[in-house]
């Protein structure tokens, strides 16, 4: 079928060159778009979103122009230092994104226009599908809960029926005392459940502690909670 062919199957010309180029720009926008839609939450970082973007062209220029015997050797061993390069301190979901960016460049830099398109239709719906449906979502958030009290307050068992009552499982992980000995701070790994309401949990707290301060961080955050 010749939609299916390689537009490079007679030869690199320039207009063959510049449609695999065109293609792997507008594959690079549309991954862009979908990582920008499924983050909207988490939040991220405008040079990884132009990463993103220019993965495809790049990838898709050196296969192009290599051709595809040499190109397939290059890009497995680029499409790996790109992932060495992102999983130090990277997200795994970061990760599928450059996988994603590079394969479709490589497809595009192939000459595979329409197998290019496919796959970027498939992959992008199954990522809008789980993003809808929130598939393998915890129930419970990883935190680290930091409660003040008094000195001459005894702290053991003080809190566990709050505790049980807003989370799945909690560990007290640190005790020290602060203001020269005055207050003591407990530290604490809780999995919050989350549908449990947190001003709640915090309030209930506060009037165990004598309305002392409460700190709640998610557990990737929560390096300045241990500063002294």
């Amino acid at each position: 079928i010749i939609l299916f062919d390689s537009i490079f199957a007679n030869g690199l010309s320039p207009q063959a060159f510049i449609i695999g180029i065109i293609s792997s720009i507008i594959s690079g926008f549309s991954i862009s778009l979908l990582y920008l839609i499924t983050n909207k939450k988490e939040g991220y970082s405008q040079s990884y979103v132009w990463t993103i973007i220019m993965l495809p062209p790049i990838v898709a220029i050196v296969i192009a122009s290599i051709g595809s015997n040499i190109a397939s050797s290059l890009s497995l061993a680029g499409a790996f230092t790109l992932v060495r390069f992102r999983s130090a301190p990277g997200d795994p979901k970061q990760i599928a994104y450059v996988f994603y960016a590079t394969a479709t460049g490589l497809i595009c830099g192939l000459g595979f226009i329409l197998y290019a398109l496919i796959f970027l239709v498939i992959i992008g719906a199954i990522i809008i599908l789980l993003y809808k449906t929130r598939f393998a979502a915890p129930t419970t958030s990883s935190m680290t809960l930091k409660v003040t009290i008094p000195e001459n307050l005894n702290y053991i068992g003080l809190f566990d029926k709050t505790l049980n009552k807003y989370t799945s499982s909690w560990m007290l992980k640190r005790v020290k005392t602060t203001e020269f000995g005055t207050l003591f701070e407990l530290i604490y790994s809780v999995d919050v459940n989350n549908t449990a309401n947190q001003k709640e949990f915090i309030d209930e707290l506060r009037t165990l502690n004598g309305n002392l301060s409460v700190v709640l961080v998610l557990y990737k955050y929560d390096d300045k909670v241990y500063a002294d």
